[in-house]
């Protein structure tokens, strides 16, 4: 896995950020207009053109690969290409996800980049937001987790529009951590999740042994 350390500081994070958001917030419309737009074909031709030019010029300076999972020393991570919550991914809904001990949750409108059966958001975007929920109140203490297994379970169809997730720990033992999330509209459930989380050999367990920071780990194997 791609896990790097970058020295910077939390003021130039918020620097950054105030650059690439923007920009992934003015994607996430453009995605949004192309699917709903009904202009004629010539506008859509020309904006096409005009769309490559933008590529072109984003794509004279970028990195290889994919963008990794960059920490600063104090582990801060800046995971902004994650399919779920990054900051430079304009396919990642608009998640903005509060925490505290042992509980994610947030709230987020979905549009109709999100739609599978008509209407209503696609089922595997729904596993999405619930997978990073429950992967982000396991990690509430500071010890990240990757899934094990999440077993997800649709009651209703989820409309798009307003929606609310939360994901709360239920327990652990040793490695694992037990999460139940779930994913509602105005009328109540519509989802629910269970999942089992692992955290991984590179970090210090809770009041358990203290193993090495990931990248450390990464560069020993």
């Amino acid at each position: 896995m791609d896990f790097r350390i970058e020295d910077i500081s939390p003021e130039e994070i918020s620097r950054r950020l105030s650059v690439v958001e923007p920009l992934t917030e003015s994607v996430r419309r453009l995605i949004d207009a192309v699917i709903r737009t009904e202009v004629d074909d010539a506008e859509l031709i020309a904006a096409t053109e005009r769309i490559d030019q933008v590529v072109q010029t984003l794509r004279s300076r970028q990195r290889d690969g994919s963008f990794g999972t960059p920490y600063t020393p104090t582990f801060i991570g800046m995971p902004w290409g994650n399919a779920a919550v990054g900051a430079r991914n304009a396919i990642a809904p608009p998640l903005q996800i509060r925490t505290e001990s042992g509980v994610a949750e947030c709230e987020m409108v979905l549009g109709a980049a999100y739609e599978g059966p008509g209407g209503c958001v696609h089922g595997g975007v729904a596993a999405l937001m619930l997978d990073q929920l429950v992967g982000e109140a396991a990690s509430t203490d500071g010890l990240p987790s990757f899934t094990g297994t999440l077993t997800v379970r649709y009651l209703r169809p989820t409309r798009l529009g307003a929606l609310s997730a939360r994901a709360e720990v239920t327990g652990r033992e040793g490695r694992k951590t037990f999460v139940h999330a779930t994913l509602s509209d105005d009328d109540g459930v519509t989802v629910e999740a269970d999942a089992i989380m692992i955290a991984p050999k590179g970090f210090a367990l809770p009041g358990g042994e203290v193993l090495p920071h990931p990248a450390t780990a990464q560069e020993e194997n």
